[in-house]
C-alpha cells in the first residue's frame, strides 16, 4: 500500500504525506489542516479492535505464552484500564495494540486500519498523527525546555503552536510558570504533567498510558491520574491504561484483568 502526497500548499514548507482511508486503499483523506483538526476524516467509532491475540516468548528450549486468544474493543471517547500483576503481559498487550509489537497470532485494527496492511511508514504516520503515549519513565527530551517538549508532536504534525486546546492544557496542568524551564531540573510530578501535555497536545484519537503514575507517591498519583483522565475525556480521545493499581484503574470507565494470558472483564471496586 503506497503513500500518496497531496498538494503541499503552505504547510511548514514541506510535503505532508497522507494515509489511505481505513479499508479503502484508493481513497485518501483530504490534505486540509482545517479538516484534520475539525473532523480528522471521520475515523471509525471503534478506536481499537483486538481479535484472538496470542503472544509467546522463547528462551532457548522453553516457551512462555503471555497472551492467549485476547479479544478487546475500545470505542471513541471510552476509557479502559488493564490490570494485572507484574509480568502478566499488560505492557505487551498495550504495545501490540499500539502497533509497536506484532502478535504471533490474531488481528489488530487501530482506528479502522488493519495494521498488517500498512507499511512501516504508514504505521509511523498513524501513530504520529492520531495516537498519544504516556509512559512511567516520562521519556521527555533532555536539552529542551517544557514548551518544546509539549509542542514536539504538534510540530511534527505541522500544527501551530498557538491553539486554544494547548492553552487549556497549560492552564489545567499548571505549566505556565514552567514553560521556559529545562525539563531535566523538574520534579517527577512536574515531568509527568509535561508528558501528559505532550501526549494530548495534538488531540490524538487514542491515548496509550503504561503505568503513567508508577513513579509518583500515592497522593500525587491520585491527583495526576484524575487530571489526566479528565483531560482525555475533554479532548474526546479514547484511553487504554495499563496499571497494577486498582485505585488508579478505578478512574477509567471500564476495567479488565489480565490473568494467565486471559482477559477478564472486571467491575470497578
Amino acid at each position: 500500500m503506497a503513500l500518496s502526497y497531496g498538494s503541499v500548499g503552505n504547510v511548514s514548507g514541506g510535503l505532508y504525506p497522507k494515509l489511505p482511508s481505513p479499508d479503502c486503499p484508493s481513497d485518501s483523506p483530504p490534505d486540509s489542516r482545517q479538516q484534520y483538526n475539525a473532523g480528522r476524516h471521520a475515523l471509525a467509532p471503534l478506536m481499537l479492535v483486538l481479535k484472538s491475540i496470542s503472544k509467546s516468548y522463547h528462551d532457548g528450549e522453553s516457551e512462555l505464552q503471555v497472551l492467549h486468544g485476547i479479544d478487546l474493543r475500545l470505542g471513541r471517547g471510552e476509557s479502559l484500564a488493564l490490570r494485572g500483576v507484574s509480568g502478566s503481559g499488560k505492557s505487551t498487550l498495550l504495545q501490540i495494540a499500539a502497533g509497536l509489537e506484532a502478535p504471533d497470532q490474531g488481528e489488530v485494527r487501530l482506528l479502522g486500519y488493519l495494521l498488517p496492511a500498512l507499511s512501516d511508514r504508514e504505521l509511523s504516520l498513524l501513530r504520529r498523527r492520531h495516537l498519544g503515549f504516556v509512559f512511567q519513565q516520562f521519556n521527555l527530551l533532555p536539552g529542551l525546555n517544557v514548551r518544546d517538549n509539549v509542542l514536539f508532536q504538534r510540530r511534527l504534525n505541522h500544527l501551530p503552536d498557538a491553539d486554544p486546546w494547548v492553552a487549556d492544557l497549560i492552564q489545567g496542568l499548571e505549566l505556565a510558570d514552567l514553560w521556559q524551564r529545562p525539563v531535566e531540573v523538574l520534579s517527577g510530578g512536574q515531568q509527568q504533567r509535561i508528558a501528559i501535555a505532550r501526549a494530548l497536545a495534538h488531540r490524538p484519537e487514542l491515548v496509550f498510558a503504561d503505568e503513567p503514575t508508577g513513579n509518583l507517591h500515592d497522593t500525587l498519583s491520585r491527583q495526576v491520574m484524575a487530571l489526566f483522565v479528565s483531560l482525555v475525556e475533554k479532548s474526546g480521545s479514547a484511553l487504554l491504561l495499563v496499571t497494577h493499581n486498582r485505585e488508579m484503574a478505578n478512574f477509567a470507565q471500564r476495567q479488565c484483568v489480565l490473568e494467565a494470558g486471559q482477559l477478564l472483564e472486571s467491575r470497578p471496586a
